[in-house]
Order: structure tokens, then C-alpha cells, then sequence
């Protein structure tokens, strides 16, 4: 029986639905314990997504909307302009150079940025440490997070952890942004997200196949949602499916240790299209001598079914997403770098992170009921995203969905629900 869409990307999507979470749950949790603890919060900044106006309470309703309209649109130009100069460089193989720029860019995040943050909770929960332990412990957090984000054979526990600081972060300090300039720079950039990915000629689409012409993995910014291994100077993961049945135990761990290592071919294994199977044993013999003499080589394998008939053949119909071999998958916009699917594995930019979370942070600010419903339409659109991803199977934005769902709750859940809900608790009604 042919397994559904659903179950052949349901750990992908688990995979990256996980850390998004606990991204939103943690920005949600600092803008609850910092929102009148921390000194910046209470004084207007001036960031790139308010170059043009700073909201006053006092201002007007149409000061507000046309002021938060030309912030976005400034912020949409500028991350243009950074993202076709970040094409350009890349297209002339000034990888070196971006690959330096996103670590400067990871340290000044995790020092400046985040020593700010940790400095907040240390004087709001009157934490015990003088001022030589804090330097100490922020310098080292510091640099083992860019270590452990640029290195090769660093856990990749450690690397998923720390892709996820920097967007608690980043997400935190841009609920700093007034409410109205908030709501407009998402809006402007979901559009944005949707012109750069699909758009013949858009910034993150030319980067999405310069890549993949390459086959490379763009100097970016880039959460893992499977573990890889380093080859040829790249991580990569092999995807292979087992439907393990009619085997011997120990072949079928075998099989499966050699999918989790991500073994690469020397030469790629020609099969001939009529034949209907192939002989067990050998191919598994066959399979086993590779995994020993293998040194990890750049070529790719391809998938590998067990049928339950106790044969082994090549089928050439595999699961959509591990089929997207160097297409894309949800990208980010913004400060944020493009997310591939590089052999097999789903990679979310980090933009989308710092974006989701910027929303449920800033439902954060007017009650809880906002931020489960803007929640769960997030996690809703990003699921569809993925869902529309493995059908696709091309480069697709991550934001428009997510970011229009979340936005669309906030305010009928603050202007229907919450009242509905505050009614009849208070005139102990139950429903």
C-alpha cells in the first residue's frame, strides 16, 4: 500500500516545527520578563526598520499607518539591496568574504546583542555575578556559538542550539519596534519573501540555483533539521528510505547505520529500468563492503528500497523531499538567509525564526489567548508550507503563509475572541 505524503515528511516536519517553537516560546517568555525590567524597552531605537519615522503615542491614527508603511518599505528596499549585493558577491565566488561577514554577524548578535539580553535577566532576577564573570562567561558562550555554527565536526545538537539563540535574539530585540511598524515591516516583508523566491529573477531564487548549480551550500545562516556529516569541505546528509522487511536483524541495522552515516558513492550505481528486482543478497553484500572501505566521498547514492517480498530494488519513486536534491526549501527574507533542502535534510532559514517569533512576541504584549491563537496559525502555515514543498518540490517562501495566518488571528482573536472569552468568564458562563 502506497504510504501518503503526510507520513513520508511527517519527521521532516516535526523536525522543524520543534525548534520554532521553543524559538517563540522563549521570545514569549523574555518579552513577558524583560517588557518593563529593561531600560531600552521604554526609549525609542532607531533600527533599520524605523530609519523613517518613530511612532509617538501621540500621533495620529493616519501618522501612524503612513509612517509604519514608509518604515516598511525602506527596510523591504534596504533588504533588497543586501540581498542582490549578497548574489553578486557569491556569483563571483567571493564565498570567503560572506563566510567571514556571517561570523562577524553571529558574534556581534550573540556578544552585543544577547550580552544586552543576559545583562537584563541578571538585574531583573537580581542574579549574584560581578562584572569579570559576565564578561568571561559572554565571551565564551560567544565564541564557542560561531565555532560551533562555522566548524566542521562540531554536535550537531550544539549547532541546532545555537541557531536558535540567535534568533531568540534577534526576535527579541525587534518587539522593540513600535506596534504599528511591527505589523507593517512583516506584512512587507511575507510580500517581499513571495517576489524573491518565485519570481523569475528574484534575489533568493538566483541564490537558491547559483547553489544549486554549484552544488554547494550557500554561505548562509541555516537551521539543520537532520544531523549531517562534513565531505568535501559541505555537510551533507544522505536521504535514504528502508522499508525494511524480510530481513535479517543485523542486515537491517547495518542498512540503517549506513543511511545514518551518509556514505557517498564514488561512481554513481547505473541500474537498467525493466528490470523488476534484484538479487538480495549480493546488493546487501555489496552494500556492507561499501560501508567498510568507504572514506566519504561526493557522490550521492541512490535510494534504496527493502521490499517486503525479501528483495532489494531501485525505485526511482522516493518520498518528495528527499527527491529535491539541491531545490530549496522555505526561505527567509531580511536579515534572514535563504533555507535549502540540501540532500535530503530540510534547512529553515534563520530569518524565519526571528520573524515567527517577532509575531508571537508581539501578541505576547496583550494576552495570552493572542499568543496561543497566533501560535497555532504559524505552526498551521509552516505546515502547509512543507506540505506544499514536498508537492512542489521547488523553492518555497516561508513567511507569506505563516506570517498572513498569525497576523489574520491577532486581530480577530483580540477583537472577537478575547472579548467573547472575557464576557462570559466574568458572567461565569460555560461554553
Amino acid at each position: 500500500m502506497e504510504s501518503s505524503i503526510l507520513e513520508s515528511v511527517g519527521a521532516e516536519i516535526i523536525g522543524v516545527m520543534s525548534p520554532v517553537s521553543l524559538c517563540m516560546l522563549l521570545v514569549v517568555l523574555l518579552v513577558y520578563s524583560l517588557s518593563s525590567s529593561n531600560p531600552l524597552s521604554d526609549l525609542p531605537i532607531r533600527t533599520a526598520a524605523n530609519l523613517v519615522y518613530i511612532e509617538n503615542h501621540q500621533d495620529s491614527t493616519a501618522q501612524k499607518l503612513e509612517g509604519a508603511i514608509l518604515n516598511a518599505l525602506v527596510f523591504v528596499v534596504l533588504t533588497a539591496i543586501v540581498t542582490f549585493l549578497h548574489v553578486i558577491l557569491y556569483y563571483y565566488n567571493f564565498t570567503n568574504f560572506l563566510k567571514n561577514y556571517t561570523r562577524f554577524a553571529s558574534f556581534f548578535i550573540l556578544g552585543l546583542m544577547g550580552g544586552s539580553i543576559f545583562l537584563s535577566i541578571i538585574q531583573h532576577y537580581s542574579i549574584p555575578v560581578d562584572s569579570i564573570t559576565f564578561f568571561l562567561l559572554l565571551f565564551n558562550l560567544t565564541v564557542v556559538g560561531v565555532l560551533s555554527l562555522f566548524s566542521d565536526g562540531m554536535p550537531i545538537m550544539l549547532r541546532q542550539g545555537y541557531t536558535v539563540c540567535l534568533g531568540i535574539i534577534a526576535a527579541a530585540w525587534f518587539t522593540k519596534l513600535p506596534e504599528w511598524t511591527t505589523w507593517a515591516v512583516l506584512v512587507g516583508l511575507a510580500v517581499y519573501d513571495l517576489v524573491a523566491v518565485l519570481a523569475p529573477g528574484g534575489p533568493l531564487k538566483l541564490l537558491v540555483e547559483l547553489s544549486s548549480s554549484r552544488d554547494e551550500e550557500p554561505p548562509a545562516l541555516l537551521y539543520e533539521a537532520r544531523p549531517t556529516v562534513s565531505s568535501s569541505g559541505r555537510n551533507r546528509r544522505l536521504s535514504m528510505e528502508l522499508l525494511v522487511g524480510g530481513v535479517s536483524d543485523s542486515e537491517s541495522e547495518e542498512l540503517q547505520v549506513l543511511s545514518r552515516e551518509s556514505v557517498h558513492r564514488t561512481e554513481r550505481v547505473e541500474h537498467d529500468r525493466n528490470d523488476d528486482a534484484v538479487e538480495r543478497l549480493p546488493l546487501v553484500c555489496r552494500l556492507r563492503e561499501e560501508y567498510e572501505s568507504s572514506s566519504g566521498s561526493s557522490s550521492e547514492y541512490s535510494p534504496v528500497f527493502v521490499s517486503r517480498q525479501n528483495e532489494i530494488s531501485v525505485d526511482k519513486e522516493m518520498s518528495p523531499l528527499v527527491d529535491m536534491m539541491g531545490l530549496g526549501s522555505p526561505t527567509s527574507s531580511g536579515c534572514s538567509e535563504d533555507g535549502v533542502a540540501v540532500r535530503g535534510g530540510i534547512k529553515l532559514g534563520l530569518g524565519d525564526f526571528v520573524f515567527y517569533s517577532v509575531l508571537a512576541g508581539r501578541a505576547a504584549m496583550y494576552d495570552l489567548i493572542t499568543v496561543y491563537a497566533c501560535y497555532l496559525a504559524i505552526i498551521s502555515g509552516l505546515g502547509c508550507t512543507l506540505i506544499l514543498l514536498s508537492v512542489c518540490r521547488q523553492a518555497l517562501p516561508a513567511l507569506p503563509i505563516s506570517i498572513t495566518l498569525g497576523i489574520l488571528f491577532y486581530f480577530l482573536t483580540r477583537l472577537l475572541l478575547e472579548p467573547f472569552v472575557v464576557s462570559t468568564a466574568t458572567n461565569l458562563m460555560m461554553f
